[in-house]
């Protein structure tokens, strides 16, 4: 079945999906295209999203943790505060999120709204299905979708992704950081509803 037969899939299985509040869990490797399927899944399904992104810990916190090489690794995340924004998700209120602005590195608190009467949330991120404490009891999910990517084009996503920094910066960024993650993503996950193939 080729990408878009299956975002198709996707969306009549969330469409299907019973109750006022629908809570999808798209998960996936760095650059795997997470966010743009997720903007596509929400205008197609009326919905909105809520990216996971918006919950990385600040550099000020990862710093003196010895964490800030790893930012974006499981536990560079506010893996609490995350929970319980889910948490007020599946109770159908509304929702204020923060939102990762990716040119600063830095998260904006109370930069996003999902109001009440939104009935499906695409929530994103790298670490929604990880089997590990804490990450597997986030939920539940009403779908999981898992998107999958070969290495070799997250390789290729994240050279452009990083193009502005130095060679050496940007490999030990890529090699250091966002490829291991990418293969815990693959390895480390609870299976998923349903596997879409690289955006």
């Amino acid at each position: 079945m080729d990408f878009d037969a299956q975002v198709t899939e996707a969306v009549a299985r969330i469409d299907a999906l019973p109750g006022a509040r629908v809570v999808v869990a798209l998960a996936g490797p760095p650059a795997s295209g997470k966010s743009t399927l997720a903007e596509t899944l929400a205008a197609r399904t009326g919905g909105a999203v809520l990216p996971m992104d918006g919950f990385h810990l600040d550099d000020r916190v990862l710093t003196p943790r010895g964490l800030r090489p790893r930012k974006g690794a499981p536990e560079t995340f506010d893996i609490g505060g995350f929970a319980r924004v889910i948490a007020a998700l599946r109770d159908g209120a509304e929702v204020i999120h923060p939102v990762f602005d990716r040119s600063r590195e830095i998260a904006i608190a109370g930069a996003g709204v999902i109001p009440a009467e939104t009935r499906v949330v695409i929530v994103e991120g790298n670490w929604l299905l990880l089997d590990a404490p804490g990450w597997r009891d986030v939920g539940p999910w009403d779908l999981t979708i898992r998107l999958e990517v070969p290495e070799a084009e997250l390789r290729a996503r994240l050279e452009e992704r990083w193009a502005g920094m130095t060679p050496e910066v940007r490999a030990a960024k890529i090699d250091g950081n966002d490829l291991p993650n990418a293969r815990l993503v693959a390895q480390g996950s609870c299976p998923a509803d349903m596997v879409i193939g690289g955006a």
